[in-house]
C-alpha cells in the first residue's frame, strides 16, 4: 500500500547528524522531505568537544536542538518507524516499513554503519563500505550513502553531517539543473525566521 500523504521528493533514513543535516539542506531549499529515525544514533553516547561552533554540549541535547531545527522548517519526521526495505523504482524509490509503503524520487541511507538497506538496494561497494564520491551518491542513480557506511573508520558527527549536507546538495543541483549553493546572509535571517513565526 502507499502512503496516502503527499510524495516526498527526498526520503532519509536514519537521523543522526547525516541524515538532519541532509534533510536540513534539501526541506529549507524547498523540497519536500521526510526523515525515518529510530534514534539509534551514536550521538546518545557522545559529549561534544569537536564539533565546530560548538563549544561544549551533551550528543543527546545536541540531537534535540538538531530535531527541533529541522522540524522548525517542516520536515516530516518519522520517529521510530523503521524503514526495512528500499527498492529502486521507474519514478525513484519505494521505502517499506511496518506502517505501510513511501514513495520518494531521491534516498538519503544515512544508517550509520548498518550498510544492509544499500546491499539490497544494490549499491557498489568498495570492500566493506559502500562506494560513493564527493557527492555522495552510489552507484544506483539518486540513491545516496553518508557517515559511518562511507568510511572504514572516520566516524566523526560532523563529517557525518558534511556527508549529509554534500548529499542534499546535489539532489538540490539536479533539481534545479545548476551547481546549487546554499549560502545565507544576514539580511535573510529576519525573511527566514520571521516568517515561521507569522505561520506560529
Amino acid at each position: 500500500m502507499s502512503q496516502t500523504d503527499a510524495d516526498a521528493t527526498v526520503s532519509i533514513v536514519g537521523g543522526g547528524p547525516a541524515g538532519l543535516s541532509a534533510a536540513l539542506f534539501t526541506q529549507k531549499n524547498g523540497l519536500q522531505t521526510r526523515v525515518f529515525d529510530t534514534d539509534g544514533t551514536w550521538m546518545h553516547k557522545a559529549h561534544l568537544f569537536n564539533y565546530l561552533g560548538v563549544g561544549s554540549q551533551d550528543g543527546t541535547a545536541f540531537m534535540e536542538t538538531a530535531r527541533r531545527q529541522v522540524d522548525s522548517f517542516g520536515v516530516e519526521r518519522h520517529q521510530g518507524e523503521e524503514v526495512t526495505d528500499v527498492a529502486a523504482t521507474d519514478d525513484g524509490f519505494t521505502l517499506e516499513t511496518a506502517e505501510g509503503s513511501y514513495d520518494s524520487e531521491y534516498v538519503v541511507l544515512a544508517t550509520g554503519a548498518n550498510r544492509d538497506l544499500a546491499e539490497s538496494l544494490g549499491c557498489g561497494f568498495d570492500g566493506d563500505v559502500v562506494d560513493v564520491g564527493v557527492d555522495m551518491e552510489t552507484s544506483v542513480d539518486d540513491a545516496y550513502a553518508t557517515g559511518a557506511m562511507v568510511r572504514a573508520e572516520e566516524w566523526q558527527a560532523v563529517i557525518s553531517a558534511g556527508d549529509g549536507a554534500a548529499a542534499a546538495l546535489n539532489i538540490l543541483s539536479k533539481e534545479k539543473g545548476e551547481h546549487f549553493h546554499d549560502f545565507d546572509v544576514p539580511a535573510d535571517a529576519d525573511g527566514v525566521f520571521g516568517a515561521m513565526s507569522d505561520e506560529a
